[in-house]
């Protein structure tokens, strides 16, 4: 069992989605949710950027409780709430439940933050986000956001990703363990302890 780490250089909410008592990681970061590696159980560490200001803090963390296909997902009684609404709150707009596949197989993109300004489908966000095969859900789940933390500096030199993509082999199992017992005994699972980074953002419009 792998787990991952990787720079966030876009927090609207959409990925990771931390709202309703589910931390799901739907969209983007198609390399992770496909991964040979990943299973239940694995840990996900999101970290700041410096396109974000906030280079080694910790933005979310969440443990993969179940992997779903899209249309399962799109189906599935529990996550109805996260299908977008583009004119509606933050939390609605950024809704990430928008894949599913009609009777011939075909893949639909709803209406969302990764479809063009028109509402027409963004092949390019399709084909990559699809590519993923899998939606994470967890909720065993720390999200910091706006309010991201600081971590002991063995934890961003052993547990956090220093390069462009993700880091997941290079994670000494006994450093992750440290790192989530250093986490669960400091905050609460499954709380939102801030907004979204990048909704500061649409604050400014």
């Amino acid at each position: 069992m792998k787990n991952f780490s990787y720079k966030i250089e876009h927090d609207f909410g959409l990925a990771p989605n931390p709202f309703g008592g589910y931390c799901t990681l739907a969209v983007c970061k198609s390399s992770i949710r496909s991964n040979k590696g990943l299973e239940v159980g694995s840990w996900i560490i999101g970290t700041g950027s410096k396109k974000l200001k906030n280079a080694n803090k910790l933005i979310y963390a969440m443990q993969v409780g179940e992997k779903l296909t899209f249309n399962e997902y799109w189906n599935d009684p529990r996550f109805q709430y996260k299908k977008p609404i583009i004119n509606g709150t933050l939390v609605q707009m950024y809704g990430d439940n928008f894949y599913h596949q009609n009777e011939e197989g075909k893949w639909i993109q709803e209406n969302s933050a990764h479809s063009l300004a028109n509402g027409m489908p963004n092949l390019g966000h399709l084909k990559r986000d699809v590519g993923g095969q899998y939606v994470l859900i967890s909720t065993n789940f720390y999200y910091f956001g706006d309010q991201a933390i600081s971590v002991p500096k063995e934890f961003v030199r052993d547990v956090f990703c220093n390069g462009r993509d993700m880091r997941s082999p290079s994670i000494p199992k006994e450093a992750i363990d440290k790192f989530i017992s250093w986490l669960s005994e400091n905050y609460n699972s499954g709380i939102l302890y801030g907004d979204p980074t990048s909704w500061s953002s649409h604050l400014k419009k």
